[in-house]
């Protein structure tokens, strides 16, 4: 019999609660590490951008230090949870530590924004491998119907991150240097990689090894890449009906049949397309992708209003939204505590996507005048939206897959949210200019052009927006306030259309061993998918 705490699960209720917990306290502590290091990531090195440009020069490429992480998270996410599925997860979950540890290194010691721009790639590759690691760790050693009740961990990493970016990058570039917004990864990343190597046993697979489907990541990578660099210049670097754009636009179609036709004839394909024989797996997928485009893309502007409309700092308007990461966090202990008391999800993402369709029209009211305590009531509406449908969809979606193709098919449902916030950034920054251009063409010229909006591009500075003239002041933000709420209303149509979809999830029963024993006890099953 194989030794694994997965096993451990699967025995009985009472050996789970008197044996495996305490041996999984510092394994989940490990795994948060892991997901906090990908995740503070994506918000801590966008407030020490301008110091970092005024230090390496190279302005015209700034957007690529995100950029390069963006597309290079994205597009490996789907890889590791194939190499987590057919090599095993400890060591795949490792390799993704160390890879990200070695750019974040390499990150702090760059001397050029080209070096930067290539590292943050290299960190992007290792953080695509933390997050879908860690979920499908959690996969493999928590049977689903006990998941819930570790559902808060997850949720307080996201809830943490968000925060704690801003904050420590503005203490880091005020005090320190810039280059200590990565060299932060190293202790907490090192920590990670010694817990997770002398405390996570798990089983090696020993199944035979089918190569790599290659072809197959390259195709998705290249359709990923020129998605996100469409999403992330249009409107911006270059009008959305540019030759640039809409070859980006082509390319990133074009490569996506590839991709789907290359999975259906691929021995080994890297996202089994039998898992879209699941309607489970569709709907849940489905359902992340437009939560993730409606949620991503509206709440890219919260940051916005705060700063721009109620003139807050950055470091302050990251404060201000501790009350939606408040929300987010109990919802999430709550209703995972319920999943595991009773065994039942569906009812979770029906009310959570209500109440994101309630938060994001309750957004298209804020103004100049709006109280901090309205708004923080609002913020926490939301909040409790996504506490309550974000990591369900991912509960459900291991629930639903096989023992082979939990790293897949935890990937994918991350995959489907990460493509849907970046498509939705698009959308809603796209929306949000045209007003704000339209609404600036019944101003007066010169106020267009203090505070940085021209030829459709949105370059709004808050200090410039605060130093106007009081009555150029005060028009200029009731036009700004207006181009929010056409991006907080779609929004809300977005969470509507997730909302409709809930209703078709089916309500399948937990299991109640975890994947790591139903694939002992398959032994006729095969390894690799």
């Amino acid at each position: 019999m194989v030794e694994h705490y997965g096993m451990r699960y699967s025995e009985t209720r009472m050996s789970h609660d008197s044996d495996a917990r305490p041996n999984l306290v510092p394994i989940f502590v490990a795994l948060a590490l892991g997901m906090f290091l990908a995740a503070l990531d994506q918000t801590i090195v966008s407030t020490a951008l301008p110091t970092i440009v005024g230090d390496l020069g190279g302005i015209e490429h700034l957007s690529w230090v995100v950029t390069a992480y963006l597309v290079a998270s994205t597009a490996s996410t789907p890889l590791y949870g194939k190499l987590g599925d057919t090599l095993g997860r400890k060591p795949v979950f490792q390799a993704a530590i160390v890879i990200f540890l070695t750019g974040s290194l390499l990150s702090g010691a760059a001397q050029s924004l080209n070096e930067l721009i290539a590292f943050r790639a290299l960190q992007g590759i290792g953080a695509g491998g933390l997050m879908v690691g860690a979920q499908a760790i959690i996969g493999d050693i928590v049977p689903p119907r006990e998941r819930g009740r570790y559902m808060g961990f997850i949720g307080a990493v996201f809830a943490v991150s968000s925060v704690a970016g801003p904050l420590l990058g503005g203490f880091f570039v005020d005090n320190l240097s810039w280059r200590w917004v990565f060299y932060v990864n190293i202790p907490m990343g090192i920590l990670a990689l010694v817990v997770v190597a002398t405390r996570l046993h798990l089983p090696r697979n020993r199944g035979a090894r089918n190569p790599v489907d290659w072809l197959g990541f390259a195709l998705l990578t290249g359709a990923v890449g020129s998605l996100i660099l469409m999403t992330s210049w249009g409107g911006s670097q270059y009008r959305w009906g540019s030759l640039t754009i809409i070859g980006l636009g082509v390319a990133a179609v074009a490569l996506a049949v590839a991709f789907f036709f290359r999975e259906r004839s691929a021995a080994d394909p890297l996202i089994a397309p039998r898992l879209f024989s699941s309607r489970v797996f569709n709907i849940a997928n489905a359902t992340g992708f437009i939560v993730g485009l409606g949620m991503f893309g509206a709440l890219t502007f919260l940051p916005l209003y705060l700063q721009v409309v109620r003139g807050a700092t950055p470091t302050t308007s990251g404060l201000l939204m501790v009350p939606l990461m408040g929300g987010l966090l109990t919802a999430s202990i709550l209703s995972g505590r319920w999943i595991s008391a009773h065994g039942r999800y569906r009812a979770f993402p029906i009310a959570g996507t209500a109440f994101l369709t309630v938060g994001m029209a309750l957004l298209t009211t804020l103004d100049a005048g709006t109280s901090k305590l309205l708004s923080s009531v609002f913020m926490v509406i939301i909040g409790i939206g996504i506490g309550l449908v974000m990591q369900v969809l991912v509960l459900v979606v291991q629930n639903d897959a096989r023992p082979t193709d939990l790293g897949v098919a935890t990937s994918t449902a991350q995959f489907f949210r990460s493509i849907g916030g970046s498509v939705g950034v698009a959308i809603f920054g796209a929306i949000f200019a045209s007003r704000l251009a339209s609404g600036l063409s019944a101003l007066p010229p010169q106020v267009a052009a203090q505070v940085g909006v021209s030829g459709g591009s949105v370059q709004v500075r808050p200090d410039q927006v605060q130093a106007l003239p009081s009555g150029t002041r005060d028009e200029f933000i009731g036009v700004f306030v207006h181009a929010l709420h056409g991006a907080f209303l779609w929004g809300a149509i977005f969470s509507v259309l997730a909302f409709v979809l809930t209703w078709l999830l089916p309500e399948v029963p937990l299991r109640v061993q975890s994947a790591m024993g139903r694939r002992a006890g398959e032994e006729t099953a095969p390894i690799a998918a």
